[in-house]
C-alpha cells in the first residue's frame, strides 16, 4: 500500500456503541452492594478510559480501600451481569454501522477496546457487523490496558498481519472518545481523531481531528489527515 489512508482501530464503547451512560449504571448498581457510591461526575473525569477491572483497582486506591483479586473479579462479574440486561436493544450510535461498512470496503479496520469481549461480539453481531472487523482486542488481551499503548499495537499487529501489504502506523487512523484513548493510540504510534461523544473537543488532547462523532466522518477526511493536512486539531461537524 502506498499513499492515503492504511487502515482504521476503533475504540468500541463512546465511539462505536452508545454504551457509557450504561456502563455507569451497572457499576453504580454494583458498587452499591458493597456500600460504595459512583458518580456520574467522578466516572467521566477519573475512571472512563479504563477496562473494568483496571477501573476498580482504580477507585479502590482513590478511596482507600484494600481489595483482593478475587474481589475484583467478583465485582467485574457482577458490573456485567448488570449490563449485560441493559443492552437489549441496538445501542450503535447514529451513523456508526453505516460508516464501518464504508470503511471495511476500503482498508481493513479493528478494534481496541477495555470492553469485556462477549459485550463487544453480542453488540457487533446483532447489528451484523461482526465479519467486518479484522481484529477485535478486548479486556485482557494484553497484560496493560488503556491508556497503556498495548491495546492498540496489539490490533496494529493483527491488522498488520491480515493486510495485504505493509501498514505504515502513520497512515493508519485511531478512533477514540477519550485523553486515555488517544494517549494509547499515540503511544502506539498511530494518528489519532477524538469523536466528542464523551468529552468536549478541548478534553481530547492529542487528537488531531475532532469530529461530532461517526457520523460526522469520512473518509476522504481520514485520507487527508494521513497525508498531512491534519496537522492540528479541528473541529468538524456535519
Amino acid at each position: 500500500m502506498s499513499g492515503g489512508l492504511q487502515a482504521i482501530v476503533f475504540d468500541f464503547d463512546g465511539v462505536i456503541a452508545d454504551s457509557e451512560p450504561l456502563h455507569l449504571r451497572a457499576f453504580q448498581q454494583a458498587l452499591a452492594e458493597e456500600g460504595l457510591e459512583l458518580t456520574a461526575q467522578e466516572y467521566f473525569s477519573r475512571y472512563l478510559g479504563y477496562d473494568d477491572a483496571g477501573m476498580l483497582e482504580a477507585l479502590a486506591r482513590d478511596r482507600g480501600i484494600a481489595v483482593t483479586d478475587r474481589r475484583i473479579t467478583a465485582l467485574v462479574a457482577r458490573k456485567g451481569a448488570r449490563l449485560q440486561a441493559m443492552m437489549q436493544a441496538s445501542v450503535l450510535f447514529p451513523g456508526a454501522e453505516a460508516f464501518i461498512r464504508d470503511a471495511a470496503a476500503a482498508v481493513p479496520i479493528a478494534i481496541a477496546s477495555g470492553a469485556l469481549r462477549h459485550e463487544i461480539d453480542e453488540i457487533v453481531q446483532a447489528a451484523g457487523l461482526a465479519g467486518l472487523f479484522a481484529a477485535i482486542v478486548a479486556s485482557g488481551d494484553t497484560p496493560e490496558g488503556k491508556p497503556s499503548p498495548a491495546p492498540y499495537r496489539l490490533a496494529f499487529e493483527r491488522l498488520r498481519e491480515a493486510a495485504a501489504d505493509g501498514l505504515d502506523p502513520r497512515r493508519c487512523v485511531a478512533i477514540e472518545d477519550s485523553r486515555w484513548g488517544l494517549e494509547s493510540a499515540r503511544l502506539a504510534g498511530l494518528r489519532c481523531v477524538g469523536v466528542t461523544n464523551s468529552y468536549p473537543a478541548h478534553e481530547l488532547h492529542g487528537a488531531e481531528l475532532v469530529v461530532d462523532g461517526l457520523k460526522a466522518l469520512t473518509l476522504p477526511m481520514l485520507d487527508r489527515l494521513v497525508d498531512g493536512e491534519g496537522a492540528r486539531a479541528e473541529r468538524a461537524r456535519a
